[in-house]
């Protein structure tokens, strides 16, 4: 690899500016411990909305995208998890190992990659990608909307080759997210009933876990009517249309007026944080994976979460184990088991990115996957 790697990536300049097409540069070969991606695809985010929106702040340049899947191009010294011209699919969680988190099997609460992926930079500090001489942050220390990666070793994780990108890409993320929620930070039992509040990718991710789990009913809630048609492609047995019944009646004659034993909300407002909690049955559970925007606040009565033993709590990335769960998520795509074939509902070259944001904020589509060449 030649000293400096140059290659194009989409770079965000401030809230609600369109992301511009760029050339930029790596710095410098791997150092210990790190790993050069040849990016190939990458899934557009709501996250990345989220802060193209202003709803998150973050340092400017940065190369947006944290949903990605490449190849190895180079290793750094003291690289073992890796070698050139292995497939990988990237974490934005890289684990130290060592923190108390990371200790207990809890990688996604893991203490150093959160200050380090809130920071945006590498592990040493350093930002490692270059404009010239302007230095670049990559978003949550990752930036898959460039065709380069410079990683640590801790974020990639080696999966079969014979998964296409575009859909391996998807477990970076959504689909790590929405599965991960029902069968690591829930632990939804067979027979359990299922509510999802929210049929974006990581809601119809949730969808395909709880169906994995084997819950009856799997109730999903969505004001888009193609979304609720989707829905059901997915593992939805009931659909509900809260424009239609806002307090929601029929999940409750669904369930004999009992309520859910587990709710999910996808979408990241207070106002279906709320409508989870209201929704759970006696010794239910409420799982909010949806991320608001900062500084949001929900109200519940504490009085049924203590007399009734409710239950409200949060997932983060699907309280994952990235080296565990990418591999067994591809397993069960490969076997039939998921579908994530049609959750790509469109492809694009990099400069499209700006209208895939664009498609996002109509409601428009499941996923849509840059695909670098």
């Amino acid at each position: 690899m030649a000293k400096n790697l140059s290659f194009r990536a989409a770079v965000f300049e401030g809230t609600g500016a369109p992301l511009r097409l760029q050339e930029l540069a790596v710095s410098g070969e791997p150092q210990r411990g790190e790993v050069l991606v040849r990016v190939k695809a990458s899934g557009v985010c709501h996250s990345d909305y989220r802060v193209l929106k202003g709803d998150w702040s973050a340092p400017t340049p940065m190369v947006l995208g944290h949903e990605g899947a490449g190849v190895v191009e180079s290793v750094g010294p003291d690289v073992t998890r890796v070698k050139p011209g292995d497939h990988v699919v990237l974490t934005w969680t890289p684990p130290c190992g060592q923190c108390r988190y990371c200790v207990v099997g809890r990688p996604a609460l893991c203490d150093v990659a959160k200050s380090r992926a809130s920071r945006h930079v590498m592990p040493d500090g350093t930002t490692r990608l270059r404009r010239g001489e302007e230095p670049v942050h990559s978003y949550i220390s990752l930036g898959t909307f460039g065709e380069c990666a410079l990683v640590t070793q801790s974020a990639v994780v080696p999966i079969r080759k014979d998964v296409p990108f575009t859909q391996a890409c998807l477990v970076g993320c959504a689909v790590t997210t929405g599965i991960g929620a029902v069968i690591n930070t829930a632990k939804v039992e067979p027979g359990a009933t299922v509510l999802l509040l929210g049929c974006g990718g990581v809601g119809l991710s949730i969808l395909q876990g709880a169906r994995i789990a084997a819950a009856e009913p799997i109730i999903a809630v969505d004001p888009n009517q193609e979304k609720l048609a989707t829905a059901k492609r997915f593992g939805a047995t009931h659909v509900v249309n809260p424009d239609e019944d806002p307090d929601l009646q029929s999940v409750l004659e669904i369930t004999g007026g009992r309520g859910v034993d587990y709710a999910f909300e996808a979408v990241g407002l207070a106002s279906t944080a709320e409508l989870a909690f209201a929704m759970t049955a006696k010794g239910g559970t409420a799982v909010l994976v949806g991320e608001p925007a900062s500084g949001t606040r929900i109200s519940i009565d504490p009085l049924l979460l203590a007399d009734q033993e409710r239950t409200l709590k949060g997932s983060n990335y699907g309280s994952s184990v990235p080296l565990r769960d990418f591999p067994r998520i591809l397993d069960w795509y490969a076997s039939g088991r998921i579908d994530l074939d049609a959750m790509v509902t469109d492809r694009i070259p990099l400069e499209g990115v700006n209208e895939a944001f664009a498609a996002m904020g109509r409601g428009e589509g499941i996923r849509t996957v840059i695909e670098h060449s």
